[in-house]
């Protein structure tokens, strides 16, 4: 498996989309309830495709990702040939971005003494989804880019 198996929940929302794929492999409803119950292992491989093929269609979409924790933020613009980095650290231990009042404190303080910014570019590897996805196993999720576009205009 290249990626990761989706979890219950997303195969329960991407059903209509699982059985299309199961069509594709010539497999009928009944079929896959024989299968479940003789061989176990046939649906785990077939959930595992199905999973791995989500991913490559949703990675290869994706144009921005953010990791925020207490005193990072990371965000990430996902360009064709490279990925882009605006980096910030807060230097105020009170802070935790992730919640509103540390967020706020931190709109009104971008431009103190108590903020470091940090902008970096970095080529993909042989793999451009698979970087991503390891961007995604360590924590950062997809967005639409807001903050990022926001750190852009005002570091121009």
């Amino acid at each position: 498996m290249k990626y990761m198996r989706l979890t219950q929940q997303q195969l329960e929302e991407l059903h209509p989309e699982f059985i299309n794929f199961l069509a594709t492999q010539s497999i009928t409803a009944e079929e896959w309830k024989t299968l479940k119950k003789e061989k176990p292992e046939v649906v785990e491989e077939e959930l595992d495709v199905f999973s791995d093929l989500v991913w490559e269609g949703v990675l290869s979409k994706v144009e921005y990702l953010e990791n925020i924790s207490e005193l990072h933020m990371h965000l990430f613009h996902l360009k064709e040939k490279e990925m882009k980095l605006f980096s910030v650290k807060v230097m105020n231990p009170n802070i935790d971005l992730r919640t509103n009042e540390g967020f706020g404190w931190f709109k009104r303080n971008f431009q103190s003494d108590f903020v470091e910014y940090l902008t970096a570019s970095k080529a993909y590897g042989e793999d451009k989804n698979l970087d991503k996805f390891d961007l995604i196993q360590q924590g950062a999720v997809i967005t639409k880019g807001d903050l990022y576009k926001w750190f852009d205009r005002i570091i121009d």
